[in-house]
């Protein structure tokens, strides 16, 4: 199967068994399938078996359970030779039993953060700030919890551990039909509305990257990613209200239009509204790149242009 050392990176080969929690969620369906298409056996973590045959459809086999089912989750990871965590980049109890099982055997553990843990507080407005992989991160209070998560992966005894932080993700994934949150948040809003929003002035950024290309760097750090490796994973960057007018113009809308802070929080909540659309999140990754990986699409708004259905 494969070996590591703490000085080392893995030997990899294909028909390895990956535990994949999230199984049929957007990210998690992605990467199940970019790992079945590379030759590997994956079980896949879904609430019901109402999705068991989803998942199967792509060539998953079920293993039906939550994050708070510890035993089971301790008892597939220790019959895996790598875990993915693709379910949530919050539950603190999913992840110590994934440490738990796993502390000592050098098994890779890929967990998804997400790259608001850099976030502000814009409201539309621009920023300079660029974060990359060794600046040090101080979140705020609402995403204090998954910094602590991210770093208690890193730190885990005996683990290839890898913190992939994900950007704004567009695309249509393969596998599972689940979406991404961003840009399906906004297209709902314009088709429900007849006008595309964004938010202030619109002219905060978000790094952004496409699902085909996350699959493929979660491969990657299966196979390469040294333990102890926190990546950003972006491939470019666009602002919040280029991409509502890409929007508007690829739907036949209107001009895309100016929310205030108070009517997108009413719209669209809190945490949405504040971390998700309004904010900024400039971020550079390097350590994708010393693997190896090379994105295939550059351009949110051409997708938005050519592909948004």
């Amino acid at each position: 199967m494969c070996c590591w050392s703490a000085t080392s990176r893995i030997e990899f080969v294909a028909d390895m068994q990956i535990f994949i929690t999230g199984a049929n969620g957007f990210i998690g369906g992605a990467v199940a399938s970019a790992l079945i298409a590379d030759g590997h056996m994956v079980r896949g973590l879904i609430r019901s078996k109402a999705k068991a045959d989803a998942v199967a459809a792509y060539g998953v086999e079920a293993v039906v359970g939550s994050l708070d089912d510890a035993a089971l989750l301790q008892a597939e990871a220790r019959a895996a030779d790598a875990v993915v965590n693709a379910a949530s980049s919050d539950h603190r109890g999913a992840v110590e039993a994934l440490i738990a099982a796993l502390s000592g055997s050098g098994k890779p553990l890929i967990h998804s953060s997400g790259s608001s843990i850099v976030a502000d507080l814009a409201m539309g407005e621009p920023s300079d700030r660029i974060f990359h992989e060794a600046t040090p991160i101080e979140p705020h209070a609402d995403k204090a919890a998954r910094v602590a998560i991210d770093r208690l992966v890193l730190a885990a005894s005996g683990i290839r551990s890898v913190v992939l932080c994900n950007t704004m993700i567009y695309g249509n994934a393969l596998g599972a039909p689940a979406q991404s949150v961003q840009i399906p948040a906004l297209v709902r809003q314009a088709k429900a509305s007849g006008v595309a929003r964004y938010i202030g002035r619109g002219l905060n950024r978000w790094s952004n990257v496409h699902i085909a290309d996350v699959a493929a760097l979660y491969a990657l750090a299966i196979a390469k990613a040294p333990a102890d490796t926190f990546m950003y994973v972006e491939s470019g960057e666009e602002a919040l209200g280029e991409i509502a007018k890409a929007i508007a113009a690829r739907l036949g809308l209107g001009a895309a239009q100016s929310w205030s802070a108070e009517q997108a929080i009413a719209a669209w909540g809190w945490n949405m509204a504040a971390f998700s659309l309004g904010s900024n999140s400039r971020v550079r990754g390097k350590a994708a790149a010393d693997l190896g990986w090379a994105p295939t699409r550059r351009s949110v708004t051409t997708w938005i242009a050519n592909e948004l259905t």
